[in-house]
């Protein structure tokens, strides 16, 4: 594969993505809730109970910005902490279920926004463009391993 080519690639996974969350937010925006919110949510239904460390890891967030963001969740009702029995210094994080309504309710504007920014884009192609993001993705974390490892000597 060209030079060329790989950098038009990364051009436009980069532009695509930015778009991609510009749209998102648009949509979410529109049902009162953000993309990071929304994320949070859609983690804390798979994941309930976890800590804020925890989540903060999982997103790959910085614990600071993750606490305002969840003291947003819980101003709104959406979420709520409760004491670790294990840890009294930590605290567990679950859905209100007016949270759990809302994550629901947003996986039909999930549903939604894939129609439309796939609509007419083939199976065949959406599949071929998945297993290249996910070689992609793999391919970063490695590098990101790599150099955490090289950086640590």
């Amino acid at each position: 594969m060209s030079r060329d080519l790989k950098r038009q690639f990364i051009a436009q996974l980069v532009e695509s993505s930015r778009l991609l969350r510009n749209y998102i937010d648009h949509r979410a925006k529109a049902r009162g809730t953000t993309r990071a919110q929304w994320i949070v949510l859609f983690r804390l239904r798979e994941q309930e109970g976890l800590s804020q460390v925890d989540l903060a890891d999982v997103l790959e967030l910085q614990p600071i910005s993750l606490v305002r963001l969840l003291d947003r969740l819980v101003e709104h009702g959406l979420l709520e902490r409760r004491p670790d029995p294990r840890d009294r210094r930590a605290n567990r994080l679950f859905l209100t279920n007016s949270g759990r309504r809302l994550v629901d309710d947003l996986d039909s504007l999930r549903d939604a926004i894939a129609c439309d920014v796939l609509r007419d884009v083939s199976d065949k192609h959406v599949e071929s463009g998945l297993a290249t993001l996910r070689a992609v993705k793999d391919r970063i974390k490695a590098l990101g391993e790599e150099a955490e490892h090289i950086a640590a000597k």
